[in-house]
Formats: C-alpha cells, sequence, structure tokens
C-alpha cells in the first residue's frame, strides 16, 4: 500500500512538473505578447495557476518523503490505523471507510481521513467496538462489524 500511494504521488509529480515546465511558461509567454500586464487575465490566471502547481508539487513531494520514513510496521495489526477498512453499523444501515491520508480523503466514495474526527474515532478501535464520533450534524453511534488492517492485505 505504502508503494502504490508513493507512485500515484509520483505520477501526479511528473504531470504537473511537465505543466509547470513546459505549459504554463507558454501560456505566461502568450499573455504577455497581449502587451499591458496590469489588466491582463489570462497572464494573472497563469501566474496564479503557476503558484498554485508549485504549492501541489511541494507539498506531493514532502508527503513522498514522509511515507517513505512511515514505519508501516507501527501500525497495530488488529485494531484500526492508516489503511484499514472497516465495515461500520449506524442505526441498522451497514457503511464500508477505508482510513487514508488527508489528500486521499473523499467520504462519499468512503475514504475517511485518519486526521478527521470521524477518522480519528475509529483509529485504535477493534472488531465489535462502539465508536462515538463528532460530526457537524452532531455525534454519531457506529458498531465496527468487520476491520481488515493494512497488514492483512499485503
Amino acid at each position: 500500500m505504502k508503494e502504490a500511494l508513493i507512485r500515484r504521488f509520483e505520477q501526479e509529480i511528473a504531470v504537473l512538473d511537465r505543466e509547470l515546465t513546459h505549459d504554463l511558461p507558454k501560456e505566461i509567454q502568450r499573455a504577455r505578447e497581449h502587451g499591458d500586464l496590469r489588466e491582463n487575465a489570462e497572464y494573472h490566471a497563469a501566474k496564479e495557476r503557476q503558484r498554485f502547481v508549485e504549492a501541489r508539487v511541494s507539498m506531493l513531494r514532502q508527503r513522498v518523503s514522509q511515507i517513505q520514513l512511515m514505519d508501516l510496521g507501527r501500525i497495530p495489526a488488529d485494531k484500526a490505523g492508516f489503511g484499514s477498512k472497516l465495515t461500520i453499523e449506524e442505526n441498522g444501515k451497514t457503511f464500508t471507510y477505508e482510513l487514508v491520508m488527508p489528500e486521499d480523503s473523499d467520504p462519499d466514495r468512503g475514504l475517511i481521513s485518519v486526521a478527521s474526527p470521524l477518522g480519528r474515532a475509529f483509529v485504535g478501535k477493534e472488531e465489535g467496538d462502539e465508536v462515538k464520533a463528532p460530526t457537524p450534524a452532531g455525534l454519531r453511534e457506529f458498531t465496527i462489524t468487520k476491520l481488515v488492517t493494512i497488514h492483512d492485505e499485503e
């Protein structure tokens, strides 16, 4: 899982690097050719995109570095943690969540950040545990009916 995450980030970095070194300089040059830069919306949009891409690349490189140093052996084999898949029950309904890094979070797809209130409530819990989690809609109560850790998948 660690290697797949690093590979995904490195692929995104490659795409963004190409945009930064190839596409954006061309856009900026084209916009400059239109004259006065103070009121040139294309130029300002391209420069804004350039700043965003630079920041994203920097953040992704930092995250890759952090992940490479991550010791998956420190994640418990019998408790929820990063990479765990949880089947939970709430009010008679069953849901499946995976605990992921913040940048991978997508609650609509069941990907919950370990840094979110819901993710933090699940971390360290075991199959059969009752979990109370604060959410914007109020306190929610869950029962973990199945737990598959990152170690179960390797």
